[in-house]
């Protein structure tokens, strides 16, 4: 039963993301003034039961390629794919539970969102002495992965995910930008790390804390070329 329910709920989690995608695109549409499509690279890093603190050293390749429909000078949507290699490990101990324990893993995980982005600074008019931006970020999405060893626990590997963050926005010109931008990513899954509650009758230390959800960041630089509206003459007729 518990199996059936699963998939009942991976099924509703498949067929209602798509959904939403699209009804965010179409209501979007009438109103952006341009849109941008853009590609990046960076690091994915997590923190959970082998890792406690986020680390810049502990960053793997990552990458991800998006579209943002720009609403106004100040808002705008966009439809992220990011995907990459995660992994932690106990090289590093925190204490002697976890050298005992000297965990790890390795998988590569994909990951679509839509994001809400506000941009602090106006700096897309072309009257504008400046020609960046801060920017704040948050949204919905899910993830799934791949490479996980066998592991003990029943889970999905499709998952919620609520990515938010900041970020600089540079204009190089009137079409190109150059973006930086950091964000973290709030899950509600424990087994990134194949690691969570402790097994029954089982002393070999493979656990951890099953009420400190993992999470996992994405930092990097991307460069996106913006796609303006060709405005016709007749329309001021």
């Amino acid at each position: 039963m518990n199996k059936i329910i699963r998939h009942f709920n991976l099924g509703k989690l498949r067929m209602g993301f798509p959904v939403f995608i699209i009804l965010l695109l179409v209501g979007a549409a009438g109103y952006a003034q341009k849109s941008e499509v853009g590609a990046g690279l960076g690091g994915l890093s997590y923190t959970g039961d082998l890792i406690r603190n986020y680390q810049i050293t502990e960053n793997s390749l990552g990458g991800l390629i998006y579209y943002r429909n720009n609403l106004s000078d100040a808002i705008s949507l966009r439809y992220t794919a990011t995907l990459g290699k995660l992994q932690g490990s106990d090289e590093n101990p925190f204490d002697a539970f976890a050298a005992a324990r000297d965990a790890s893993f390795d998988i590569f995980i994909i990951e679509p969102t839509v994001t809400l982005e506000y941009n602090f600074l106006d700096y897309k008019d072309p009257h504008s002495a400046i020609n960046f931006s801060p920017y704040f970020f948050a949204g919905a999405g899910f993830f799934t992965f791949f490479g996980q060893d066998e592991s003990p626990f029943e889970y999905s590997t499709f998952q919620p995910v609520i990515p938010f963050g900041v970020g600089i926005k540079y204009k190089i010109n009137r079409n190109w930008n150059l973006n930086f931008e950091f964000g973290a990513r709030k899950t509600f899954f424990d087994y990134l790390d194949n690691i969570s509650e402790a097994i029954p009758n089982t002393k070999n230390y493979q656990y951890g804390n099953p009420h400190d959800k993992d999470t996992y960041y994405f930092v990097g630089v991307s460069v996106s070329y913006a796609f303006y509206p060709i405005i016709c003459p007749y329309d001021y007729n």
